[in-house]
């Protein structure tokens, strides 16, 4: 057998496109975001790019002429759009005299989605590759290694490789098969079944409609719209959006089926909109009529009206769900509240390897502390169930 070689790519259109979806149609947990295109959207629009700080080193493992791995890798001086956080440790460097940054990170910008990061035709491709990534760090004197939101198959192979394991909240919709809404909001308890209620008619007694378009249905118009709410909402947190008009312009052109928006309208005219992008889920494409996840993605809105996020983000898209058989709806990172709408607690996984031994060994001794606390946490979620113990009335 040949040896494998490491390959590192500066940009993913070194990369063929044909070459790497294959490999994602193989994994047992793709996504949109892992898409060829979506990744060299991000690098050609310079949204994730060196210069807003993500430097593309994107890693391949071959045997031969034969892609055996893959993953996506940027090079960061910064924190930003990761959402797992670790500034407490860069901090901790900083007050030690020491460089936390530049780090390497493994994960899709921007996207705290769960899902396959290392690429892989078998087990040993996949911990070949782990390994790879551990002893490019170390030539590169990086001073850490983060891999976000993997897949299981992911993260055992970095726990083979030595990393540390790290776990957070999110809160996913699972559809169990209920014919419609109505029936959907039979299956909670009162209080949350009446509430829901309340806060839709709060948006329909305010006068506002929603209207829904897929893949190469949404116009151009449409787009400009979205990204106006998706720019102003960002701004008015005091950030410039993290991806540009550009980056959304090639989705529409390179992957439209991936994307369903929602366009709320009162008196004829557009006041918010919301993005969802869907997945086939394992041996599916995502052009199929019916896509097994969705994942909701971004919002905005030029007007304020009394609980039309929750409408915009949660209601129109499980309603959505419901209608077209997807299996489950997943509503990004973090957010409590969203156990009231039926997004129950899941866990997610990053890894770590942290190049410094002392600092290891007291992040390792942390994410113990963490994760016990994780572990009541979940316990305390699971005793908050919204759906009802009984028979519906």
């Amino acid at each position: 057998m040949t040896t494998p070689i490491v390959r590192i790519h500066r940009s993913p259109s070194e990369i063929d496109a044909a070459d790497w979806d294959a490999l994602l149609a193989l994994q047992p947990a793709p996504s949109p975001f892992m898409r060829h295109a979506y990744l060299a959207a991000l690098d050609a629009s310079a949204s994730a790019s060196p210069a807003s700080g993500w430097t593309p080193q994107f890693v391949t493992l071959w045997r031969g002429k034969q892609l055996m791995a893959a993953c996506p890798l940027y090079i960061k001086d910064h924190s930003y759009g990761e959402y797992v956080f670790d500034w407490a440790w860069a901090n901790a460097y900083e007050q030690h005299g020491l460089a936390y940054y530049p780090k390497a990170v493994c994960a899709v910008p921007f996207t705290p989605v769960p899902g396959t990061r290392l690429l892989a035709r078998d087990a040993e491709s996949r911990a070949l590759l782990a390994q790879a990534l551990v002893a490019w760090c170390k030539e590169e004197e990086l001073s850490s290694l983060h891999l976000l939101f993997g897949a299981d198959e992911d993260i055992a192979a970095c726990s083979e490789a030595g990393l540390m394991l790290r776990h957070t909240v999110q809160f996913h919709w699972d559809n169990a098969d209920w014919p419609s809404f109505d029936a959907f909001l039979a299956s909670l308890a009162h209080d949350k079944r009446k509430k829901i209620r309340q806060e839709r008619r709060k948006v329909h007694d305010a006068g506002v409609s929603f209207r829904w378009s897929r893949g190469t249905d949404i116009r151009a118009a449409d787009w400009d719209f979205f990204y106006r709410c998706y720019a102003r909402t960002y701004r008015e947190h005091g950030n410039p959006p993290y991806l540009n008009r550009d980056f959304f312009h090639r989705m529409a052109a390179a992957m439209p089926e991936a994307w369903l928006l929602f366009i709320a309208e009162r008196e004829g005219k557009p006041i918010a909109s919301s993005l969802i992008a869907l997945s086939a889920g394992p041996g599916g494409a995502d052009d199929s009529p019916a896509p097994r996840i969705a994942y909701g993605r971004y919002w905005g809105a030029l007007e304020r009206v009394d609980c039309l996020h929750f409408e915009a983000c949660y209601y129109q898209p499980l309603q959505w769900c419901i209608e077209h058989g997807v299996r489950r709806f997943e509503g990004g990172a973090q957010g409590e509240h969203k156990m009231a709408r039926a997004l129950m607690p899941v866990r997610t996984t990053s890894a770590h390897w942290l190049a410094h031994p002392a600092f290891a060994d007291a992040v390792e001794r942390f994410l113990e502390r963490e994760g016990a606390g994780i572990e009541n946490y979940l316990d305390h979620l699971g005793e908050r169930s919204p759906f009802r113990h009984t028979a519906p009335e």
